[in-house]
């Protein structure tokens, strides 16, 4: 490796691939820059040791420790790279085709071994969205799906398949556990129209009904995506629609759900309404980060039991981002947000520093976990395009621009193996870093012509919240949970319609919209049809009784067999509770 502590940065743009050393950001000499303007990918392997680019002729893989290009497969029109978590593997993927040259079902997936060139497998994947293939973390297993059936590969034994999963599973995506001591799969079986979707866990090598570990089912679900701790032994499931029934989000609507090896199963319950931004594990494998609702967004902080340890407060961000040893969180807002940036400490549960990194496109921590690398790249956009690194105090301490007419596509830090890494010791010391020369923004507000020279009235659609501690105020009495807060809302609207409608006879009341209105009580579906039929009819009369109970709320007189229904939310809720107890 070049570098026995510090790593180097790769940039790919309109110039080629470049790669500047990580001390005082100079370029790498030894690095013959490859100056093709059509390089469509580069990438490290996982340990840092090698360096791989596709230039539309040929794809090259380097070795960082001098530099040299060790190896070179003719695939031009590769569009996808990845490496193998030990880095022995390059897999290269090109967008299948049929020509008069090409035949149809010509392999487009192919998995090269790095130190002897040779291809070691080959096949057909044609959609270019889920092409990588999975590893362990050993490279002892390879995964893919495929028509609906997991696949696995002993890597050492690529021709023919060693384990498949059951057929009757329909697997639409899976996931494999980091961990090396045993293999778990979370496969996800998406429901047919009006039944429930499933997660299950499988503890490999039986992928089929005798290795479920847990399983999790739900109804809003177009698609998945999963995320593991880094010890393996836990994950977590976010559900998203692609459109929001209700109406309340242009986003589509998101739950997050967790499950873990022991076979635990558990929702998510987050304070407030919205899409879901943003999850992330902490490296130490012990709590995860959500950024979620509507805007300005909440941040909390989750134990392995889906309780809140921490909340952050409220916001203008959307991405967080743990360093490699999970003692620094960075919170921040890119996108269509300013880059406003918070740095905090997750032991303290301090913040270290607020900053602002205007115009991020691209974020990534140091393997040192004391710097990090914000990047403004094309095509997202197309003018002050370069790379900043800062220090986690917040100070500045270099920048590169790219000249117009050129472009950067990419910027990312050389990974360092786990044993290269050395912890440290979060201080709050500001290190004094240098001042940007790019034009700073104005952050004065926009006034018109005519109301310039007046005093400015600033409304805010919503207050923000503090950071704090659920544990610490629940402990000394003063917090509510979220049961009591609906109730004390429901408290303030109820006031509000007496003194609404104490001077208007309920006659001549305008009409109440309560369409959108449900119960809070949750449940999950058992897999036995009778008593899942049971308990949506349930809940289908709780729903009920909750919009009768708002528009009585609001003023509107209820006909006597409505009242009647509303006096049995109790015995609903309780045959509810019931049957979802005794079949679990």
């Amino acid at each position: 490796m070049s570098s026995a502590l510090i790593p180097s940065i790769s940039c790919r743009g309109t110039d080629g691939v470049k790669v500047f050393e990580g001390t005082h950001f100079q370029l790498v000499e030894e690095f013959k820059k490859e100056s093709s303007k059509t390089c469509r990918m580069a990438m490290w392997s996982p340990d840092g040791k090698y360096i791989a680019w596709a230039n539309g002729i040929v794809v090259n893989v380097a070795e960082t420790d001098k530099w040299s290009v060790i190896a070179t497969f003719p695939k031009p029109k590769t569009s996808g790279l990845q490496f193998s978590p030990k880095g022995n593997f390059l897999v290269t993927w090109e967008p299948y085709q049929v020509t008069k040259d090409i035949p149809v079902n010509t392999p487009n997936l192919h998995i090269w071994n790095v130190k002897t060139t040779q291809c070691v497998k080959s096949y057909v994947h044609k959609s270019h969205s889920k092409w990588m293939p999975s590893w362990s973390t050993d490279e002892k297993l390879l995964a893919r799906n495929l028509n609906f059936e997991l696949q696995v590969y002993a890597v050492d034994k690529m021709d023919s398949i060693s384990h498949r999963s059951d057929p009757s599973f329909k697997i639409s995506d899976y996931s494999i556990s980091p961990g090396c001591s045993m293999y778990f799969f979370l496969c996800y079986i998406q429901g047919s129209k009006g039944q429930p979707s499933f997660a299950k866990l499988l503890k490999f090598p039986n992928l089929n009904i005798s290795g479920l570990v847990a399983s999790k089912s739900f109804f809003q679900g177009d698609r998945v995506d999963m995320k593991w701790s880094k010890p393996g032994n836990c994950v977590l499931l976010m559900t998203s629609t692609d459109v929001d029934t209700s109406g309340a989000s242009y986003y589509g609507k998101q739950t997050l759900h967790f499950l873990d090896v022991k076979g635990t199963s558990a929702m998510v319950q987050l304070s407030k309404d919205g899409p879901i931004y943003s999850i992330e594990w902490n490296p130490n494998g012990n709590e995860f980060c959500v950024i979620y609702g509507f805007m300005p967004a909440k941040a909390t902080l989750f134990d392995l039991k889906c309780e809140p340890k921490f909340d952050f407060g409220t916001g203008p961000r959307n991405s967080s981002f743990y360093n490699p040893f999970g003692n620094i969180l960075l919170l921040g807002g890119f996108g269509n947000l300013q880059g406003k940036i918070e740095i905090w400490d997750t032991q303290s549960l301090k913040l270290i520093s607020p900053m602002e990194a205007p115009d991020t496109t691209h974020l990534q921590w140091s393997p040192d976990g004391q710097h990090f690398m914000t990047s403004t790249t094309a095509p997202r956009l197309r003018v002050s395009n370069g790379f900043k690194i800062w220090h986690y105090s917040g100070g500045l301490l270099f920048e590169h621009n790219i000249q117009s007419p050129n472009e950067l596509w990419e910027a990312t830090w050389q990974p360092l193996p786990n044993s290269y890494l050395k912890e440290f010791k979060v201080s709050t010391k500001k290190v004094i870093g240098i001042k940007s020369s790019l034009p700073q923004v104005s952050k004065e507000l926009y006034r018109p012509p005519g109301a310039r020279g007046t005093s400015a009235i600033l409304k805010f659609l919503e207050e923000r919240e503090p950071p704090s501690n659920p544990k610490a105020v629940k402990s000394i009495g003063t917090g509510l949970s979220q049961a009591k807060l609906n109730k004390r809302h429901e408290r303030k609207i109820k006031k509000a319609a007496v003194e609404k409608f104490s001077l208007v006879p309920v006659e001549n009341s305008p009409a109440i919209d309560s369409s959108g209105i449900l119960s809070d009580v949750q449940f999950e579906l058992t897999g036995d049809e009778m008593i899942d039929k049971k308990l949506k009819d349930l809940k289908k009369k709780l729903d009920q009784i909750a919009r009768l109970k708002a528009e009585q709320t609001a003023g509107k007189k209820l006909e006597v067999n409505q009242v009647e229904k509303i006096q049995k939310e109790m015995d609903y809720t309780k045959q509810l509770m019931e049957l979802s107890l005794n079949n679990k």
